[in-house]
């Protein structure tokens, strides 16, 4: 067994040791590209959502140096027909990139893979003759193993994220990938399949991805490889049965991403470390990612800042991803920043059609993280917006009703409204924003059915709160006691027949000739 050539199985024994969600099933998808022309396939997802399980996980099942089946004959995979003819009957080419950038330069990525993958190959294989090129090499040792390779490459973006400010290292590496993977007779002699995972899709050229041959698949339409993304509902729902948690409480943090015929995608890290501590709580402090969110959103490209503002306040907005250009350092716009944030799995995406779709913020964990960062920007109005927020919640659960309005007033007055009130419409817009700090800590709906009518805005309490519950109607041109007076002949606090704790009732109104909010607030 080697670093490179063959890497055995003893990652995956290590995973098998630990809690483990099978998603062996996987396997049984790349078998069927074997010795086909969808040999070649390059799964994208964000950090923490196992892909370095995935990749160790195939080389374990591969790599024809050890005995796996004890690993895999308890697991989905075993049911496969296919599963004992692949099964340990590989030389496996492995690739970790975050790994091999810790060991060599940034400029020596390519001749650091290729010295080492040649010393293991001429170890394996004494007899093997070294080419003058890398490629005709692999095509010797492919004969003298009388097998083609199954070539493995965890983080392949790595090198394509680290060596962003060095154009020439990345046209390397792309190179590098080219010479392997594009060149389609050579490709078919090294290779019966390929398996490369990342955070990014591979880098285009152009309109067009630099390394065509490959069948993608990224957050944005994983197609059959949708279930092995993360978590499945009945995944967690079996976990949280296991580990006496509450359901509801991990859907409530880690649910949110959704595909075509998989409604439900969990984070998985996040939900094994909940179980695993006996704890719900945010666990992207532990990546380095939240800190890459900061900058992407100071970019404030095309006034983003208003997206993500809208993002908190618990709105989907769109977004085109089809100019993306699968790097960190390249954006044309704001859809292209929303983009990433997409793949770094801040955003949750729902296509509408090829390239648009709308974006949300996915569940609490990220939510949090989100105010967090906003919290120590660079960006004051943005920061202004939020500790407006906080002030109002405060004066509405004070009942101080003047300090609501005045707040409300100057939430409208900020960058991050409408500006022109026409109907009660645009009014919801902007108690929306006034009440952004609520999604930390409440359940929002719009237009709830209750008692006679519909209740505007219901703000109820999450789970462990001791906040009260809120309902609040809205007024254009009228009297806010009239918006009072609607909340209790129409009986809206109806619809929380269930639920015991304190009550509010809000009611605002905007007169459009003075340009004045008021606002009455009463106990129910």
């Amino acid at each position: 067994m080697g670093n490179y050539l063959n890497p055995g199985n003893s990652g995956f024994e290590e995973i098998r040791k630990s809690p483990y969600v099978d998603k062996s099933g996987l396997i049984s998808l790349i078998n069927q590209t074997i010795g086909t022309k969808q040999k070649l396939t390059c799964i994208s997802r964000p950090r923490r959502f196992g892909k370095s399980f995935a990749a160790q996980m195939l080389c374990a099942y591969y790599d024809r140096t050890c005995d796996s089946s004890s690993l895999f004959s308890d697991l989905m995979i075993a049911k496969d027909t296919q599963y004992t003819k692949h099964l340990n009957h590989y030389d496996v080419i492995y690739l970790d990139m975050t790994g091999i950038i810790g060991e060599t330069s940034i400029t020596d990525i390519v001749p650091y893979i290729k010295r080492n993958i040649v010393g293991e190959l001429t170890y394996a294989y004494p007899k093997l003759e070294v080419a003058e090129g890398f490629v005709s090499t692999l095509i010797r040792a492919a004969k003298s193993a009388g097998n083609r390779f199954i070539m493995v490459i965890d983080e392949w973006d790595a090198p394509i994220r680290e060596t962003k400010d060095n154009p020439k290292a990345q046209r390397d590496y792309l190179e590098f990938l080219r010479a392997l993977f594009k060149n389609s007779g050579a490709t078919s002699q090294i290779f019966a399949a390929a398996y490369m995972t990342g955070i990014l899709p591979i880098k285009k050229d152009g309109s067009q991805s630099a390394i065509s041959d490959f069948c993608e698949f990224s957050v944005l339409d994983p197609g059959e490889y949708a279930v092995f993304t993360g978590f499945t509902e009945d995944e967690v729902q079996t976990l949280c049965h296991k580990y006496h948690m509450n359901f509801n409480d991990a859907k409530s943090w880690y649910d949110g991403y959704s595909f075509d015929k998989i409604h439900s995608v969990y984070n998985p890290y996040s939900v094994m470390s909940a179980m695993l501590s006996g704890k719900f709580k945010s666990f992207w402090k532990k990546t380095s990612a939240a800190e890459a969110l900061l900058a992407y959103i100071d970019m404030d490209e095309d006034g983003l800042q208003n997206d993500i503002a809208r993002l908190i306040s618990g709105e989907d907005i769109e977004v085109d991803t089809e100019g993306f250009e699968n790097d960190l350092e390249t954006f044309k716009n704001k859809d292209d920043v929303l983009t990433l944030l997409i793949h770094l799995g801040y955003l949750a995406y729902t296509e509408e059609y090829d390239g648009f779709g709308t974006v949300r913020i996915p569940n609490k964990e990220v939510r949090i993280e989100f105010n967090k960062i906003l919290r120590k920007g660079k960006h004051k109005e943005l920061l202004r917006l939020i500790r407006m927020s906080d002030q109002l919640l405060e004066a509405t659960i004070l009942c101080n009703a003047e300090l609501v309005a005045n707040t409300i007033a100057k939430v409208h007055d900020s960058n991050y409204a409408p500006q022109f009130y026409n109907d009660e419409q645009a009014l919801r817009s902007v108690v929306r924003y006034a009440y952004i700090t609520c999604v930390d800590q409440y359940s929002k709906i719009e237009e709830l059915p209750s008692g006679h009518g519909y209740a505007d805005i219901v703000y109820l309490p999450k789970k462990k709160s001791t906040l009260p519950a809120m309902v609040i109607e809205l007024k254009w041109n009228k009297t806010a006691e009239g918006a009072l007076a609607q909340i209790k002949d129409r009986n809206y606090p109806a619809v929380l027949n269930h639920y015991s704790g304190e009550l509010l009732l809000v009611a605002v109104n905007y007169d459009a000739k003075s340009k004045l909010h008021s606002c009455v607030i009463e106990k129910y």
